[in-house]
C-alpha cells in the first residue's frame, strides 16, 4: 500500500526547488491566478511565520502580510503547480520556527531583524559578475610563480 502512495506522490513532486527561504525571510510568492479563461500572476508579498511537512508532498508555508490594518495570512502548498516562484527579499533573523506572535502585534512591531552577510540580492549579483572576474584574474604564463611561503619566509 506504502508503495503506491509512493508511486502517487512522487508522481506530483515539484522537479525544481522553489527557492532557498527560512521562517522570518519576507518573500513574494508569485501566484498563478485563473479569472475564467484569463490567467495571470499575482504576487503575495510576505513574512514566512511558518513552514510545516518536511520533505514530504504535503509540506506547507505560510506566508503573512497587513493588507489595509488587517492581518493576512496564506497558506501555500511547496508542490502546487499554481506556485510558479518564491523570491527572498530579506533574510529574517528568528530563533524561532513559528512566528505566531506577529498575530497579536501591528505597524512597528512586527519588524524581525535582518541577517545579515547572505542578502540575496547582492548574492545575484555577484553571481552574475562572477565569470568576468575570473576572467581578469589569469596571470601571465611568462613569469614565474612565487609560493606564498616563499615570500612569507623572504621577509622574516
Amino acid at each position: 500500500m506504502s508503495n503506491v502512495i509512493n508511486e502517487i506522490e512522487a508522481r506530483h513532486k515539484r522537479e525544481e526547488a522553489l527557492g532557498a527561504f527560512q521562517v522570518g525571510d519576507t518573500v513574494d510568492v508569485h501566484v498563478q491566478i485563473r479569472e475564467g479563461e484569463k490567467e495571470r500572476v499575482q504576487i503575495f508579498t510576505g513574512t514566512v511565520i511558518k513552514i510545516q511537512g518536511g520533505s514530504s508532498i504535503r509540506a506547507t508555508f505560510t506566508v503573512r502580510r497587513i493588507v489595509a490594518g488587517e492581518g493576512v495570512e496564506r497558506t501555500f502548498p511547496f508542490h502546487s503547480p499554481i506556485i510558479l516562484a518564491v523570491e527572498v527579499r530579506r533574510k529574517g533573523k528568528v530563533r524561532r520556527s513559528r512566528l505566531f506572535y506577529l498575530r497579536d502585534r501591528i505597524g512597528k512591531a512586527t519588524r524581525i531583524k535582518e541577517r545579515r552577510g547572505d542578502d540575496p540580492r547582492l548574492a545575484k549579483k555577484a553571481a552574475a559578475e562572477e565569470p568576468q572576474v575570473e576572467e581578469a584574474v589569469e596571470a601571465p604564463a611568462d613569469e614565474p610563480e612565487i609560493a606564498e611561503s616563499e615570500e612569507s619566509s623572504a621577509g622574516v
